[in-house]
């Protein structure tokens, strides 16, 4: 800021009785830029003749002229190893921003995320440039510290020594002094409001002076805060976490200054494990240097469940970058702020329940069900106010203790993204979980389980909706590993291995179950139920990744161990027999699965009688191994009959009275009528996607089979169109990698070689082949089936016979 600049005023240019080159040495931590020719202070400056505030009226003295520039309040020194981010363009005026610009910037986000050092890199390059004539930095924590240095910025920028006219007996009649000065003078200011913690300290609520810097030209505001209320003036810049880049060139930077070298690799795993947040990369190397400790031994200590955050970083007198507080403690303030907003008493228990799920989303119908309902009233902090005692909680008031941990920067709350919508910091989450005692805690992640269980819908038609409901039940598990096999196994641990599997993960369900049974067997042992339906499952699964012979055989010695513990007339122990029947046809022992079924049936019908759910769907699958078994025609008239006692029983759109109607569909044309095959699909068709609604796996499959029995009944080009259309639906709702998707590729090769295009059929089902084997493996039925699909038609390439389906 050196040279001569005129503002104004018969004494404009006048050397100050100060003398060249000298600074205002103020309260504050920055030293003035030389100032070769000081100028003096214009009427302007002085206060006005009679300034009116409320109903006092103040006459000021004359007084010398003094120098400028000037400051106010102590600036944070700049970090060690400071990162320019997007935020300080933002403030600068250099980022493409549309509009005019701001005149007042809201620096907001989560503790930690490195706001005020954005604020003080600003504050520092302003001054250091000679962009300002007064500069005014705020602790701004309560409106006592704000008023408090606005009465200090009275008395530097009028310059006058005279308390009694600057109010300063009464900060409050100071503070609206300094604001009409600002409101009325030439000179440039930037006033730094840090750490905002509630912006009711700033309002003129209940006629108090409201203290929010007027909006002048010449003057600029920047306010630093973890609030992100609406009511919040100027323009809002989002301070996040660094970037990958960032956290990599600040820990290698901070490292390297005490002579530190580590392998980028394991900077960039540490930056990672830190949820890249700017405080805690800082007091994490800080603690690593004290104690001389490798990046991977740090993760290694931060990994163990046995430290706390506290005990990962420095002590609080050897904190870096004059923190104020550890990581641990530096969103407690927020809660608290965050549990006074309405609906009084909820943030805390929210974030509680927040803590033990994914982070990276959390579906809003799992922190609004009713486990986590009853969760809230039953944490509600006593005695807030508007509470009454015993009233109940409902889902709009979840949602708005939702909004007060967003409005703290404590949580991400997006109501548009309903499958992700909360979004928190791991170490916000730890920290939070590292305050509850350890059976709080168990408790805790038991709620969270039935809330998961809760939202689970009993059919997974959203897939996006299934795949974040298992991200939070895998997150919730690492957290809380035994809390849910007390007092036993969770159901939600079995609802996401089945999960997996209707996603066409058989695989991973295949994994799942096998992990989940011994964990059953080390908790409970071999014989416990828990174990027992682990075993069950496990089998199912394992038959659907294409091991039917050994589903059967895990079926067999599971019913042994049932009769043996439970009984003959267990459902436990009918289910595995039915199951037993079940994949001894898929093993290809159709009229074994027929025998096994017409024995259960007799059992059902002996305990339940002839109309009970299980009766009809036993009934359903023995007509259906009775077809296999070679008997279509019988098959056929069999679903006939037993679709009369669905509609009786469960009506017309109940899903199972819908699958009869399918079997009996699929039978009609395996009894020669694929004309008439197709005609029934295409009626069921219309029910499924009114009853279920068209990304339901069951109507895909239905669509299928409408396009299978279109090319049996001689109409190829039909089918492959509806072929084509299907695998497109497939792809976006189940992924390239699903049986089904597989499948609806397979019917389309046979289209195109049914077409006379026998090359083109080779070559897909070719490239099928490869991702059969990788999915399902060489010994799956489906690939059995597509690898006789693609000898038949390499043979008719090879015969130039171009001949199509028999």
């Amino acid at each position: 800021m050196g040279g001569r600049r005129r503002h104004g005023g018969r004494d404009a240019g006048k050397p100050s009785a100060a003398g060249p080159g000298t600074g205002l040495t103020a309260p504050g931590a920055l030293t003035a830029p030389n100032v070769p020719d000081a100028t003096s202070v214009t009427a302007r400056d002085h206060s006005i003749a009679a300034l009116t505030i409320g109903r006092l009226e103040y006459h000021a003295p004359p007084r010398a002229p003094v120098p400028w520039p000037r400051s106010v309040g102590i600036v944070p020194r700049q970090a060690d190893c400071f990162q320019h981010r997007a935020a300080a363009d933002a403030l600068s005026g250099t980022a493409a921003t549309s509009g005019p610009e701001a005149l007042c910037h809201v620096l907001s986000g989560t503790g930690g995320a490195g706001k005020t050092q954005l604020a003080a890199h600003h504050a520092r390059t302003t001054w250091e440039a000679g962009g300002t004539d007064l500069l005014v930095w705020v602790t701004a924590t309560d409106r006592a510290a704000i008023l408090s240095a606005y009465a200090e910025a009275a008395a530097v920028a009028t310059g006058t020594d005279d308390t009694r006219p600057l109010g300063t007996d009464d900060p409050e009649r100071a503070a609206a002094r300094f604001l009409n000065w600002a409101q009325s003078t030439d000179r440039r200011w930037l006033i730094v409001l840090d750490d905002v913690a509630d912006p009711a300290d700033l309002s003129g609520l209940g006629g108090r002076l409201a203290l929010w810097p007027p909006t002048r030209p010449r003057g600029r505001t920047v306010v630093t805060t973890r609030r992100r209320d609406a009511a919040l003036p100027g323009r809002r810049v989002d301070v996040g976490l660094f970037t990958p880049a960032e956290s990599v060139a600040y820990l290698t930077a901070k490292l390297a200054a005490q002579d530190r070298r580590e392998d980028l690799e394991d900077i960039a795993a540490l930056a990672r494990d830190l949820g890249r947040l700017p405080l805690a990369l800082a007091q994490a190397a800080t603690y690593l240097v004290d104690l001389h400790l490798s990046c991977a031994e740090y993760r290694a200590r931060l990994a163990d469940r046995a430290r706390t955050l506290p005990d990962l970083v420095p002590e609080d007198s050897g904190l870096p970058d004059a923190h104020r507080a550890t990581v641990a403690a530096t969103w407690s303030l927020s809660v608290q702020h965050a549990d006074r907003l309405r609906p009084r008493g909820l943030a805390r228990p929210m974030l509680q329940l927040i803590a033990l799920l994914d982070p990276n989303g959390i579906p809003a119908t799992v922190l609004t069900s009713p486990p986590a309902l009853a969760h809230l009233l039953a944490h509600r902090a006593p005695g807030q106010d508007g509470h009454r005692p015993g009233h109940p909680i409902g889902t709009e008031d979840a949602a708005d203790a939702l909004r007060s941990l967003h409005r703290l920067s404590l949580a991400d709350h997006t109501p548009g993204t309903p499958h992700q919508a909360v979004r928190v910091h791991a170490l916000v989450q730890r920290a939070t979980r590292e305050t509850l005692p350890a059976t709080a805690r168990d408790a805790l992640a038991r709620t969270c389980a039935d809330a998961l269980f809760t939202a689970w819908p009993d059919t997974e038609r959203d897939t996006a909706l299934a795949r974040a409901l298992r991200a939070n039940t895998a997150a919730l598990t690492a957290c809380a590993p035994g809390a849910l096999w007390e007092p036993r196994a969770h159901p939600v641990l079995f609802r996401t291995g089945d999960s997996l599997g209707h996603a066409g993960l058989v695989t991973s369900a295949v994994t799942h179950f096998q992990n989940l049974h011994a964990t059953a067997c080390r908790h409970r042992g071999s014989d416990h139920g828990d174990a027992l339906q682990a075993r069950r499952r496990l089998a199912w699964w394992r038959g659907m990744a294409g091991d039917a012979a050994g589903a059967a055989l895990a079926y067999q010695e599971l019913s042994a161990d049932e009769l043996r513990l439970l009984g003959p007339d267990h459902a436990d122990t009918l289910d595995t027999r039915h199951a037993l029947a079940w994949w001894r046809g898929m093993a290809g022992d159709a009229a074994g699965a027929a025998t096994g079924f017409a024995e259960l049936l007799a059992d059902y019908l002996r305990l339940l009688g002839p109309d009970h759910l299980h009766c009809l769907v036993t009934r359903g699958n023995l007509i259906h191994w009775r077809g296999e078994a070679g008997d279509a025609i019988g098959a056929a008239t069999g679903f006939e009959e037993l679709l009369a006692d669905h509609l009786r029983v469960l009506g017309p759109d109940h899903p199972d009275t819908l699958n009869v109607r399918h079997g009996r569909a699929w039978w009609r044309g395996a009894a020669g009528d694929a004309a008439g095959a197709a005609t029934a699909f295409e009626h069921l068709l219309a029910d499924y996607l009114r009853v279920l609604g068209p990304d339901h796996p069951t109507v895909l499959t239905a669509r299928s089979d409408l396009a299978h029995w279109r090319a049996e009944a001689g109409d190829a080009a039909h089918a492959a169109a509806a072929y084509r259309e299907l695998l497109t639906d497939s792809l976006r709702v189940l992924g390239s990698d699903h049986p089904n998707t597989l499948h609806a590729r397979r019917g389309l090769a046979r289209c195109q070689g049914a077409a006379g295009d026998a090359a083109g059929a080779t070559a897909a089902l070719e490239e099928l082949m490869a991702d059969y084997l990788r999915v399902l493996g060489p010994d799956h039925a489906e690939t059995a089936n597509a690898r006789a699909e693609l000898a038949r038609w390499r043979a008719s390439t090879e015969n130039t016979n171009g001949g199509g389906v028999g």
